[in-house]
């Protein structure tokens, strides 16, 4: 990749070739999530587990306020804010770089006049008024990937090349990003496991992990931890799928990921540990 490192505002991480993979923790504070629904509602549990999170190495806590599995109703702007605004205000000065996981351009002008230092955004910035925000800030931008919208995403989604129509998408979403004045190195990009695709499509994607960064020159973030696709290949229910998240982020990994997102940030960090020191 051109750039050696990636800008998470008031952060910078290396992304080349011998940097170390980053682990972002998911820290959601929502009653209906797919993986943790409820778990971490309450403010004093969700600071409690971002803590441990800290202690375990997490390099990223991604905050989401608002579920994003197959089906899941969209909240109000107020309901989203009222979720996550107490935790970013909490934990701004952690020494942790935060990320907002959202898609409502109300939420994203907040939480950056907040101080976060990314914005992940499953539906790659095109909801109207989103890119005029993020391009005026120096946070992170993650830009995925997504078939239709949660409600609808997994009926029956349907590709006829699914690399080259996601390469595709978010090449023009990155284009479009570049002329509203980002920089490069303030990118990373996300195939979208598991939104709007199969576990075919889910598998093609992860083994061409390092084609799709190498063709765009940015840093791929992986997302599989605990998702249908683990759950297909494992046989096992959300709560016993962690040995199958932690295989997929290995995989991810070695295909080329920069940024692995996980729910089990300290098995996670410790897988990694073990497998770059014998790999």
């Amino acid at each position: 990749m051109t750039s050696t490192h990636l800008q998470f505002g008031r952060y910078r991480f290396p992304v080349d070739r011998a940097a170390r993979p980053l682990v972002m923790g998911v820290l959601n504070v929502t009653p209906d999530s797919f993986s943790d629904g409820g778990r971490y509602y309450s403010l004093d549990a969700a600071l409690s587990h971002a803590e441990e999170m800290m202690s375990a190495g997490v390099d990223i806590i991604d905050i989401g306020g608002e579920s994003t599995r197959p089906g899941a109703q969209s909240l109000t702007l107020q309901e989203e804010l009222d979720r996550v605004m107490p935790l970013v205000f909490a934990l701004r000065d952690c020494g942790k770089p935060l990320s907002v996981d959202t898609c409502k351009p109300g939420v994203m002008r907040e939480v950056i006049a907040a101080g976060v230092d990314m914005i992940n955004d499953i539906n790659g910035f095109r909801a109207e008024g989103a890119l005029q925000i993020v391009a005026q800030s120096d946070c992170a931008l993650c830009v995925m990937h997504m078939q239709n919208d949660p409600q609808t995403m997994q009926l029956q989604p349907e590709y006829l090349n699914v690399y080259v129509e996601v390469r595709e998408f978010l090449r023009e979403r990155i284009g479009l990003m570049q002329q509203s004045g980002v920089v490069p190195n303030r990118l990373c990009i996300d195939p979208g496991f598991g939104f709007g695709k199969t576990l075919e499509h889910n598998v093609t994607l992860l083994k061409n992990i390092g084609r799709l960064q190498e063709e765009l020159d940015l840093p791929v973030l992986a997302g599989v931890s605990r998702k249908s696709m683990i759950g297909q290949l494992t046989g096992k229910s959300v709560e016993q799928r962690m040995a199958g998240s932690l295989a997929g982020a290995l995989a991810a990994v070695k295909h080329g990921a920069k940024i692995v997102r996980v729910h089990d940030v300290a098995e996670t960090v410790d897988a990694l540990a073990v497998w770059q020191a014998l790999a």
